[in-house]
């Protein structure tokens, strides 16, 4: 009798469990299968690596320069004045 008291203490956990239990069972099963989805998408896929080779072979890969970018902006819109006339 102590068992049935201290696992009725536990039945809303026992009742969440099963619950995501079947749910997480039930989408695995109804899932498309992956390679069902590769061929779905290799149109999209293949467009994309092609745009990304296109990209860097054309443009090459971003040089990083020594001065910091962006701190001017930064400058203005915290509002300090000293700069604020070069960019009107």
């Amino acid at each position: 009798m102590e068992y049935q008291a201290r696992l009725m203490e536990y039945k809303f956990h026992f009742m969440a469990a099963i619950t995501v239990t079947v749910v997480m069972a039930s989408l695995v099963y109804a899932a498309p299968r992956i390679l069902d989805i590769l061929a779905f998408f290799w149109p999209l896929f293949a467009s994309t690596a092609a745009f990304l080779a296109m990209a860097i072979t054309f443009g090459g890969f971003q040089q990083f320069s020594d001065e910091v970018t962006g701190e001017g902006i930064m400058d203005y819109v915290a509002g300090r004045p000293e700069d604020s006339y070069k960019y009107y």
